[in-house]
């Protein structure tokens, strides 16, 4: 459940970490399935607004929750993703979906203050609900413009591996449980 970021923005579908996600799990034998319910351009809103569908939809056993950026770019109050995160997270754990947060980190385009409050919200929300937390999805890849787009916002085809490896570390120990 993600963003532009995570529905291949710019690339071809099958080339996106998602698409390497599933190959992945498919060659280790895991036997999950992924969707990908990913929008180019959501919000923490708009992702709220489609979660408990989603979740009633495909029963998953884990959901890699991966919004905020656009709520971030657009500087919209950080005190407003967060309830909107927590919302989607209350709601998959009232139907035993186990979530992993996945956290973004912002350019200094909105002031230091914005943007400390806009990491530590991915921090804070992962400690209140003890969820597993990918700390920044674009980690090895950000500063990198070799693997960022001519738009310095979306990841290469190029990026996509590292993006995969960022949130395998954190994701193999929880396919253990769920096997």
């Amino acid at each position: 459940m993600g963003d532009s970021l995570s529905a291949a923005y710019g690339i071809d579908v099958t080339s996106g970490w998602v698409a390497l996600l599933h190959k992945r799990l498919a060659e280790l034998g895991y036997g999950y399935s992924v969707v990908n319910a990913s929008v180019s351009g959501e919000t923490t809103g708009g992702g709220r607004a489609r979660f408990p569908q989603l979740l009633d939809l495909h029963k998953p056993h884990i959901v890699l929750l991966e919004l905020g950026a656009n709520d971030g770019l657009r500087g919209l109050p950080v005190s407003q993703a967060k309830s909107n995160l927590q919302a989607m997270i209350e709601t998959a754990k009232q139907q035993g979906t186990q979530l992993v947060l996945v956290g973004m980190h912002l350019p200094p385009n909105y002031g230091p203050q914005y943007t400390t409050q806009f990491d530590a919200m991915y921090r804070d929300l992962a400690a209140q609900y003890r969820l597993s937390l990918i700390p920044f999805l674009l980690d090895g890849v950000a500063l990198n413009q070799e693997l960022v787009q001519a738009d310095g916002l979306h990841p290469t085809a190029a990026a996509q591996p590292r993006l995969l490896e960022n949130v395998w570390a954190v994701l193999k120990p929880l396919l253990h449980k769920n096997k």
